[in-house]
């Protein structure tokens, strides 16, 4: 029985290097991804053998075989572990290379934020010390500014006491000299009455002693002819009634004229009397105006009253004047129909005395 020999497969296993790649980098760390390559066993499909001739295989030849089986699984099982310990020794490598460097990235790390911790407390220490002297001087100028404001305060209080203090002097004197001139004013107002009320007494006075000499005038001309008419009584009757007609006439109109005189005389003297009461009442109501209003306005209404009066008192001199040239008037009217009287009488005694 021959022999047949079969050779093992032979199994070739080839492992690529293990990849690393830095995937992400963060603030904290490094994040890794590390790709593993599959070994890759590319064994050689046995040859078949050749069929032998004689198909009967014996039992050492099975053994054989399965010795040679068995050889080649442990091979493969020792490759299998082979490459997982080179993996796993890569796999280590990856990750002591991944501490190294988040080791070297965190002490970088620290040591940057360290040093920016340091440069930020500096700059805020500067910035505080910056701020404490910008407040300080504030304050300083805070102070001499409140020092100078009180100071004017003051000087401006001062300022004001004085003025107010100079103000009430000089209302005093104002007020004084307001007083005074108010005074003065109403003793001119004072005497300017009593002058006008001695004027008015004299003009009534003197209208009537003027109305009594003409009451004294009448009553002489009226006796006189009555004594004439007396003296004329033995004459004709014709002559008697035709004087008594014309005496009655006569006297008539001169009674209508001397009563109508005496009316207007009297009306002027009421009227004129009624315009002394007027302006007295005036002046009254003129001095209660200036007794009633403020201290401020006396003296300018003082002046404008004074000049009032005293064109109310040219106006009523001008107006006592008038009616007294009116009055003389009146008194030569009736002088004139006395005599008129009178030339009538004589006539009427020379028609009388030819007749």
């Amino acid at each position: 029985m021959a022999d047949i020999t079969s050779e093992p497969p032979t199994v070739i296993v080839s492992s690529e290097s293990t990849e690393v790649r830095c995937q992400e980098k963060t603030r904290g760390g490094l994040c890794y991804e590390v790709i593993l390559s599959e070994p890759e066993i590319k064994a050689t499909p046995p040859k078949r053998p050749n069929s032998p001739a004689n198909k009967n295989v014996s039992i050492q030849d099975i053994e054989d075989k399965l010795r040679a089986a068995e050889e080649r699984r442990q091979q493969l099982e020792l490759n299998k572990v082979a490459a997982l310990s080179a993996q796993i020794m890569k796999i280590e490598e990856a990750s002591r290379k991944k501490d190294e460097q988040t080791n070297t990235f965190i002490s970088t790390t620290r040591d940057a934020l360290e040093q920016k911790m340091e440069t930020h407390i500096g700059k805020r220490e500067a910035y505080i010390n910056e701020l404490k002297t910008k407040m300080k001087d504030h304050i300083d100028t805070v102070e001499k500014t409140r020092l100078s404001l009180e100071q004017q305060c003051d000087e401006v209080r001062s300022a004001l006491e004085d003025k107010m203090n100079s103000a009430s002097t000089q209302r005093d004197e104002n007020i004084k000299k307001m007083l005074e001139r108010l005074k003065a004013h109403e003793e001119q107002v004072r005497r300017v009455k009593a002058s006008n009320t001695e004027k008015f007494q004299q003009l009534e006075n003197t209208i009537q002693e003027k109305l009594d000499q003409a009451k004294l005038r009448r009553e002489q001309l009226e006796q006189e002819q009555k004594d004439k008419l007396r003296t004329h009584n033995t004459r004709a009757v014709e002559i008697k009634s035709f004087q008594e007609v014309r005496k009655t006439e006569v006297s008539t109109k001169v009674e209508t004229k001397l009563m109508s005189a005496e009316q207007k005389r009297e009306k002027e003297l009421q009227r004129k009397l009624e315009i002394v009461k007027k302006n007295n009442e005036r002046q009254e109501e003129i001095k209660e105006t200036i007794e009633v209003t403020g201290e401020v306005l006396k003296t300018e209404r003082s002046k404008r009253l004074e000049t009032k009066l005293t064109v109310a008192e040219q106006n009523r001199e001008k107006e006592i004047q008038r009616k007294l040239e009116v009055i003389k008037k009146n008194e030569r009217r009736a002088e004139i129909v006395r005599q008129n009287k009178a030339n009538n009488i004589s006539e009427n005694q020379a028609v009388a005395s030819s007749g």
